[in-house]
């Protein structure tokens, strides 16, 4: 996936450049005709060609310069000598933090170089590769040139950056919408969209049962005699009860708005009840119809 998401990237970057080459080709086509309509006489050529050996012996006297520092060649610090190439690609990594060229750049030093970097640039570099802001940036580009479905997955990835920017969300149902996959109320968990659809009952949000519990990989059981379904995860417990509403956190009565019920044969449970049970964060964004669940720990571990 990752190298995927790269490649449409670079691809970006080469549709983005592509006309600035044009221009600076037909510039220099001109300068080119002129050059060719003033002929250089055979005095000239030999003050040029001089001119040039002194600067070649010039250049063999003079010091290493700093572009040496930054593109010749070193040990690494295991020892093993190599292009300092990596230092070029981490000042220009510093410019282009929250654009596509960031997220390219910051792949090929980790890709390439990773043995060179230190473990706060690599997790520096980390950050800059799935910046949210670079993804939704390239999704919005690829979808300028008429590329929707890689749009599409582009913003996936944005979203998968982030779990949390419910922005994120808008713009993935936007483009859902442009590509003919947009309907109705959709559920994501920890970023990633599942086939379920929620419903909404009375100003709450039920979603099947099963789906939302494994997808926060905790254990879900149903007791058909009680008409309740058990979900457990790290020490906590929450049992509902089907058209009842009645139920327990951890052994502990438990009052909600609107109870578990059987939708065409699907056991359904207001999410926000059992997503924050289990100690997951649970929004609504209204402008994409998206239940969004998360867990802190996932962004926390991102920083």
């Amino acid at each position: 996936m990752r190298n995927t998401w790269t490649a449409l990237l670079a691809c970006i970057l080469v549709l983005g450049l592509a006309a600035g080459t044009a221009e600076a080709k037909q510039g220099r086509g001109n300068g080119q005709e002129n050059k060719q309509e003033a002929k250089a006489s055979d005095k000239d050529r030999n003050e040029k060609s001089n001119k040039k050996d002194k600067h070649n012996e010039i250049k063999k006297n003079t010091p290493v310069a700093v572009t040496d520092d930054t593109y010749g060649e070193s040990k690494d610090q295991k020892g093993r000598k190599g292009h300092n190439g990596y230092n070029g690609l981490l000042q220009a990594v510093e410019n282009t933090k929250d654009k596509p060229a960031g997220a390219v750049i910051a792949n090929l030093l980790l890709t390439k170089y990773l043995d060179r970097l230190t473990s706060e640039q690599v997790a520096e570099l980390e950050l800059i590769r799935n910046s949210d802001k670079a993804l939704t940036k390239a999704a919005e580009l690829l979808d300028k040139n008429g590329n929707v479905t890689d749009a599409v997955y582009m913003q996936e990835e944005a979203v998968l950056a982030d779990v949390s920017n419910l922005d994120s969300y808008k713009k993935l149902d936007v483009l859902l919408s442009k590509a003919g996959r947009s309907s109705g109320m959709k559920l994501f968990v920890n970023g990633e969209k599942y086939d379920a659809k929620p419903i909404n009952r009375n100003g709450t949000t039920l979603v099947p049962f099963r789906t939302a519990s494994e997808a926060l990989n905790a254990k879900v059981s149903w007791d058909p005699k009680e008409k309740a379904v058990t979900v457990s995860r790290n020490g906590v417990s929450v049992k509902l009860f089907v058209n009842s509403a009645k139920a327990y956190i951890n052994g502990q009565p438990y009052s909600i708005e609107q109870p578990a019920s059987i939708v065409d044969g699907t056991t359904m449970v207001p999410v926000r009840v059992i997503g924050e049970a289990l100690g997951a964060n649970v929004k609504w964004e209204p402008e994409s119809q998206s239940v969004v669940v998360y867990e802190q720990s996932t962004i926390s571990e991102a920083l």
